[in-house]
């Protein structure tokens, strides 16, 4: 059987907690043998690192989402560290800009995002970023700290080839979850076929973004294939080398 790693997912939360043996069960029948849980403030990170610690297979990611960094406090710096220090988490994240939601006003975003990226620098620690409708701002800011950023991971890519481009060049991953399925998705596929193998992951972000053809409905660790099948058919590659590829990928940013 083929094996997956869903870089980034969040079956932690309590929205699975009516089934998540059976959404466990799931995901190792359809050959996903390791998964990132990935927390976006204080509380819910401590909860991946306890899950993670738990569950076999498992990775977690702590830090500071933009959604909820109107709430960062400077102490967060040092909790976050040390978790990563200790070996709790294996990068930063995820963290970012969300300019389509605001829920944090956009100068904080970004002032909580750099401190979380000097943090990265001062460790060493891949970071997972959250970038949704701010690929000009992050950019920006990646090239102002271009000599103090460790490389990870684009979660969830949305954008072009052209920005995947500049991504690349700053030395991260891109990882392509659900929307990558879509039919109306050409620029994504666009991105997914010129990306280099060995800057590739994929993932669920699960319980969000279910890909076809699930579309609609709660998504899942095991789903993560059908984003791995995707990209094998744009690219021209076997299941089995997309399968393997991507994995030795997530398994290298996280330091497995």
């Amino acid at each position: 059987m083929m094996e997956w790693f869903d870089s980034h997912c969040h079956v932690d939360e309590e929205g699975f907690d009516g089934d998540r043996e059976e959404v466990l069960g799931r995901m190792r029948e359809s050959g996903v043998t390791r998964f990132a849980v990935i927390g976006s403030d204080r509380e819910t990170s401590a909860h991946a690192i306890a899950f993670a610690k738990a569950h076999a297979g498992a990775v977690a990611v702590g830090g500071w989402h933009p959604h909820e960094a109107k709430r960062f406090r400077e102490e967060d710096l040092e909790i976050v560290g040390r978790w990563f220090r200790e070996g709790d988490i294996r990068a930063i994240g995820e963290i970012g800009l969300d300019y389509h939601y605001d829920l944090s006003p956009r100068e904080v975003q970004r002032e909580v995002c750099r401190k979380q990226m000097a943090l990265a620098w001062e460790l060493g620690a891949p970071v997972a970023y959250h970038i949704r409708e701010a690929h000009a701002d992050m950019l920006e800011i990646m090239k102002e700290m271009k000599g103090r950023l460790t490389g990870g991971i684009i979660h969830c890519f949305s954008g072009s080839a052209e920005i995947a481009k500049e991504y690349l060049k700053l030395g991260y991953y891109i990882s392509f979850a659900g929307p990558l399925t879509f039919k109306k998705a050409p620029k994504l596929q666009e991105a997914a076929r010129l990306i280099p193998r060995d800057r590739l992951l994929i993932e669920t972000d699960s319980p969000y973004m279910a890909p076809e053809p699930v579309r609609g409905r709660r998504n899942e660790p095991a789903n993560v294939r059908y984003v791995g099948l995707k990209l094998a058919e744009l690219r021209g590659e076997s299941p089995e080398e997309v399968a393997a590829y991507t994995t030795e990928n997530a398994r290298k940013v996280y330091g497995i």
